[in-house]
Protein backbone atom coordinates (compact mmCIF):
# COMPACT_ATOMS: atom_id res chain seq x y z
CA UNK A 1 0.00 0.00 0.00
CA UNK A 2 1.38 3.83 -0.79
CA UNK A 3 2.09 5.77 1.74
CA UNK A 4 -0.84 8.12 1.87
CA UNK A 5 -1.80 11.26 4.04
CA UNK A 6 -4.01 11.21 7.44
CA UNK A 7 -6.52 12.57 5.88
CA UNK A 8 -7.75 10.99 2.83
CA UNK A 9 -10.43 13.84 2.00
CA UNK A 10 -7.93 15.54 -0.72
CA UNK A 11 -8.15 11.92 -2.39
CA UNK A 12 -11.48 11.70 -2.05
CA UNK A 13 -12.51 15.09 -3.65
CA UNK A 14 -9.56 14.42 -6.55
CA UNK A 15 -11.08 10.57 -7.37
CA UNK A 16 -15.02 12.71 -7.94
CA UNK A 17 -13.25 15.11 -10.34
CA UNK A 18 -11.27 12.21 -12.26
CA UNK A 19 -14.55 9.84 -12.49
CA UNK A 20 -16.75 12.52 -13.02
CA UNK A 21 -14.18 14.24 -15.74
CA UNK A 22 -14.15 10.47 -17.68
CA UNK A 23 -18.09 11.35 -18.01
CA UNK A 24 -19.15 8.33 -15.46
CA UNK A 25 -21.46 8.62 -12.57
CA UNK A 26 -21.02 7.50 -9.06
CA UNK A 27 -23.33 5.16 -6.97
CA UNK A 28 -23.02 5.73 -3.16
CA UNK A 29 -22.12 2.20 -1.47
CA UNK A 30 -19.38 0.21 0.35
CA UNK A 31 -18.77 -3.04 -1.04
CA UNK A 32 -18.57 -5.58 1.58
CA UNK A 33 -16.23 -8.64 0.94
CA UNK A 34 -18.09 -11.17 2.12
CA UNK A 35 -20.94 -10.61 0.59
CA UNK A 36 -20.13 -10.90 -3.40
CA UNK A 37 -17.27 -12.16 -4.89
CA UNK A 38 -14.62 -9.26 -5.14
CA UNK A 39 -11.17 -8.43 -6.61
CA UNK A 40 -8.62 -5.63 -5.00
CA UNK A 41 -6.92 -3.57 -6.82
CA UNK A 42 -2.76 -3.63 -5.87
CA UNK A 43 -1.52 -0.17 -6.03
CA UNK A 44 2.17 -1.49 -6.23
CA UNK A 45 3.28 1.55 -4.19
CA UNK A 46 1.87 4.15 -6.74
CA UNK A 47 -0.40 6.54 -4.98
CA UNK A 48 -1.98 7.28 -8.30
CA UNK A 49 -2.57 3.80 -9.40
CA UNK A 50 -6.48 4.70 -8.47
CA UNK A 51 -6.56 6.67 -11.83
CA UNK A 52 -5.49 3.42 -13.65
CA UNK A 53 -8.57 1.85 -11.68
CA UNK A 54 -11.00 4.60 -13.26
CA UNK A 55 -9.84 3.91 -16.59
CA UNK A 56 -9.58 0.11 -16.69
CA UNK A 57 -13.89 0.91 -14.99
CA UNK A 58 -14.15 2.99 -18.03
CA UNK A 59 -12.26 0.76 -20.36
CA UNK A 60 -14.50 -2.36 -19.55
CA UNK A 61 -17.71 -0.66 -20.32
CA UNK A 62 -19.35 0.53 -16.66
CA UNK A 63 -20.86 2.93 -16.36
CA UNK A 64 -20.57 4.04 -13.00
CA UNK A 65 -18.67 3.21 -10.17
CA UNK A 66 -19.59 2.98 -6.92
CA UNK A 67 -17.72 5.46 -4.09
CA UNK A 68 -17.67 5.35 -0.24
CA UNK A 69 -15.40 6.92 2.37
CA UNK A 70 -15.30 7.44 6.43
CA UNK A 71 -14.75 9.87 8.38
CA UNK A 72 -13.91 9.82 11.95
CA UNK A 73 -16.73 11.83 13.44
CA UNK A 74 -16.06 12.97 17.41
CA UNK A 75 -19.25 11.09 18.60
CA UNK A 76 -18.55 7.70 17.42
CA UNK A 77 -15.03 8.05 19.20
CA UNK A 78 -16.12 9.48 22.00
CA UNK A 79 -18.79 5.93 22.25
CA UNK A 80 -15.74 3.87 21.44
CA UNK A 81 -13.86 5.42 24.75
CA UNK A 82 -16.61 4.90 26.55
CA UNK A 83 -17.59 1.41 25.39
CA UNK A 84 -13.60 0.42 26.44
CA UNK A 85 -14.46 2.26 29.58
CA UNK A 86 -17.18 0.07 30.64
CA UNK A 87 -15.53 -3.46 29.16
CA UNK A 88 -13.98 -5.68 31.42
CA UNK A 89 -11.24 -6.86 29.76
CA UNK A 90 -10.00 -3.72 28.07
CA UNK A 91 -6.06 -2.59 29.14
CA UNK A 92 -5.71 0.91 29.95
CA UNK A 93 -2.97 0.63 26.78
CA UNK A 94 -6.31 0.36 24.33
CA UNK A 95 -8.00 3.35 26.00
CA UNK A 96 -4.66 4.86 25.33
CA UNK A 97 -5.07 3.92 21.88
CA UNK A 98 -8.41 5.02 21.53
CA UNK A 99 -7.79 8.80 22.91
CA UNK A 100 -4.72 9.07 20.94
CA UNK A 101 -7.21 8.83 17.66
CA UNK A 102 -8.84 12.15 19.00
CA UNK A 103 -6.51 13.69 16.87
CA UNK A 104 -8.13 12.60 13.91
CA UNK A 105 -11.57 13.81 14.51
CA UNK A 106 -13.12 15.32 11.47
CA UNK A 107 -10.76 13.49 9.10
CA UNK A 108 -11.31 10.89 6.43
CA UNK A 109 -9.51 7.93 6.92
CA UNK A 110 -11.19 5.29 4.38
CA UNK A 111 -12.11 5.34 0.60
CA UNK A 112 -13.11 2.70 -2.11
CA UNK A 113 -14.21 2.89 -5.32
CA UNK A 114 -15.48 -0.20 -7.00
CA UNK A 115 -17.08 -1.71 -10.62
CA UNK A 116 -18.84 -4.66 -11.62
CA UNK A 117 -17.43 -6.86 -14.42
CA UNK A 118 -18.58 -10.00 -15.35
CA UNK A 119 -20.70 -10.84 -11.83
CA UNK A 120 -17.22 -9.61 -9.65
CA UNK A 121 -16.72 -6.38 -7.66
CA UNK A 122 -13.29 -4.78 -8.59
CA UNK A 123 -12.55 -3.36 -5.76
CA UNK A 124 -9.84 0.01 -5.33
CA UNK A 125 -9.61 1.14 -1.44
CA UNK A 126 -6.94 3.52 0.42
CA UNK A 127 -6.80 3.73 4.31
CA UNK A 128 -4.90 5.79 6.80
CA UNK A 129 -2.64 3.98 9.27
CA UNK A 130 -4.76 5.74 12.17
CA UNK A 131 -7.85 4.25 10.04
CA UNK A 132 -6.35 0.79 10.33
CA UNK A 133 -5.57 1.11 14.15
CA UNK A 134 -9.25 2.96 14.92
CA UNK A 135 -10.95 -0.51 13.18
CA UNK A 136 -8.51 -3.26 15.13
CA UNK A 137 -9.68 -1.25 18.50
CA UNK A 138 -13.47 -1.41 16.99
CA UNK A 139 -13.06 -4.81 16.13
CA UNK A 140 -11.57 -5.58 19.73
CA UNK A 141 -14.13 -3.71 21.46
CA UNK A 142 -16.82 -5.84 19.96
CA UNK A 143 -15.57 -8.77 20.48
CA UNK A 144 -14.71 -8.32 24.33
CA UNK A 145 -18.75 -7.04 24.12
CA UNK A 146 -19.80 -10.43 22.46
CA UNK A 147 -18.16 -12.96 24.75
CA UNK A 148 -20.53 -14.77 26.75
CA UNK A 149 -18.04 -15.29 29.91
CA UNK A 150 -19.35 -16.79 32.94
CA UNK A 151 -22.69 -16.55 32.38
CA UNK A 152 -24.93 -18.93 33.12
CA UNK A 153 -26.87 -20.62 30.26
CA UNK A 154 -23.38 -21.40 28.94
CA UNK A 155 -22.07 -24.60 27.33
CA UNK A 156 -21.20 -26.14 30.58
CA UNK A 157 -24.88 -26.15 32.50
CA UNK A 158 -27.49 -28.74 30.81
Amino acid sequence: MPALSDDLASLKDDMIAFIEGHGMKRFPGLIEYDEIPCVTWKPHDNPDSWKDFVELAKAAGSPFLTMDSWRLERDELDDLIQHLKSAEFTSDEDLEDARWLRTYVGKTGFVQVGFAHQGIMMIYEASSPWYERYRNILEMAEDFAGLPIDEPGGDDEP
